[in-house]
């Protein structure tokens, strides 16, 4: 009863979801792709019958780089592998057309009705699905259950707060996690909140995101334009709403002397908030040049603007150390994980709920610092810049917490043999 008030609910709000991707897709062409596939209508993509698809789900962007590294080790164990790709977001789907292969499926994930739920299920009749990370449906774990369809989430987390939330649903989270078939989860703390969401936990297995190595080509050019620097490039990486604004106000109570000694970088998390961020930057005063009007390396400017997307790597090679967004706010943070992989250590604000172990782990190996609030995170910054020997140490730390922590991926792919025989 309570899950069919639920399926109601997702029917009627469905007119709101395709308003709000036509409202997206003037930022985000992508949201304006293959819309009916969100709501159970796969007419435009006809499938040879018999098909093994492994289906992978994996949301946005973070969820479908980590599925990046599984679906590689995947497609060496099992060479003839078909992958069905699915996403919820125009940024995951960007970057997941890189995992395909000739004889790949990519499309949206349904939204969380019966009959789209079932359109999908019937369409592509998968052997295994795996979430990536947080992606718990109800109808979608009531889909799969019916019709045997063996759905695992892998990666798995859970922040406190996302706990919290879920039990004020227990009726709705509690079936969904107990459904699913198994879960293996990135930490204990993890591990302990998705249990008593119902959730069968397999085990422990790390993240992902640890084996997951910068496009070496994209960290040697950065390398290569922070070589031709003439100051100490300091990096915002994934900047969230508001903390823009934040830095900037910091930045000024620091002017002019530390635009004169350092280059700033500043990196929004959001490509649709690219013109508002440097809308924003214009209006307090600052020249800005941004990452898509480059040609052969930065343009001179008070500030940088990395306006594009799949260049994390360039960032952190041209920066010497930076901030990590999401974290300056009451947002839960974001991956440093990638950060440190390519020897750029982090500075972070007071909210890290939703990385908060490798937050931890990171700042005790001396890989990240932890600061209460954006003023103190420009001055930890500062004094890291003012001490060579001590910045040096907490690169080499970073890469070396970094490397510590692989593994995750080839120990998930081992738990999933009995699962991976009918592909």
């Amino acid at each position: 009863m309570i899950r069919a008030l639920y399926s109601l609910l997702m029917w009627l709000v469905q007119p709101l979801l395709r308003r709000k991707l036509a409202r997206r897709a003037k930022v985000e062409p992508g949201y304006a792709h293959a819309v009916e596939q969100r709501f159970g209508d796969y007419a435009a993509l006809p499938l040879a019958a018999g098909v093994p698809w492994l289906w992978v789900h994996a949301v946005s962007l973070g969820e479908t780089r980590a599925a990046a590294v599984l679906v590689a080790q995947l497609r060496r164990a099992h060479p003839g592998m078909r992958l069905l790709l699915t996403h919820g977001t125009a940024t995951g789907w960007a970057q997941g057309t890189a995992l395909l292969q000739p004889g790949d499926v990519q499309t949206w994930q349904p939204w969380d009705t019966p009959a789209a739920v079932q359109g999908f299920l019937r369409h592509f009749q998968p052997r295994l699905g795996l979430l990536m990370e947080t992606e718990v449906w109800p109808n979608l774990v009531a889909g799969c259950a019916a019709q045997h369809v063996p759905l695992c989430l892998v990666n798995a987390r859970l922040s406190a707060k996302s706990l919290r939330q879920a039990q004020r649903l227990r009726w709705l989270a509690v079936p969904a996690y107990r459904g699913l078939r198994a879960v293996w989860a990135q930490t204990e703390d993890d591990a302990a909140r998705l249990r008593q969401l119902g959730a069968t936990v397999a085990g422990v297995t790390g993240n992902f995101k640890f084996d997951a190595a910068p496009d070496p080509q994209l960290l040697a050019r950065g390398r290569a334009w922070r070589a031709q620097s003439g100051k100490p490039v300091l990096l915002f990486a994934s900047s969230r709403e508001g903390e823009e604004l934040l830095f900037l106000q910091a930045l000024q109570r620091l002017q002019p002397d530390v635009c004169a000694a350092v280059q700033c970088l500043l990196v929004p998390r959001h490509p649709q908030r690219f013109d508002e961020v440097a809308a924003l930057v214009e209006a307090h005063g600052l020249s800005l040049s941004r990452r898509s009007s480059w040609v052969d390396g930065p343009v001179p400017a008070t500030l940088w603007l990395g306006d594009s997307l799949g260049e994390m790597p360039l960032y952190f090679g041209l920066s010497d150390l930076g901030l990590l967004g999401g974290s300056f706010a009451p947002l839960g943070g974001q991956n440093l994980i990638e950060a440190a992989a390519c020897g750029c250590p982090l500075v972070l604000g007071p909210h890290t709920f939703n990385f908060a172990e490798a937050a931890e782990q990171a700042t005790l190996a001396g890989a990240a610092f932890r600061v209460a609030d954006m003023s103190a995170g420009l001055a930890r910054l500062l004094s890291l810049l003012a001490d060579p020997s001590q910045l040096a140490q907490a690169r080499q730390r970073a890469l070396d917490w970094s490397q510590a922590h692989r593994g995750a991926t080839g120990r998930t792919l081992q738990a999933l043999a009995p699962y991976l025989q009918s592909l």
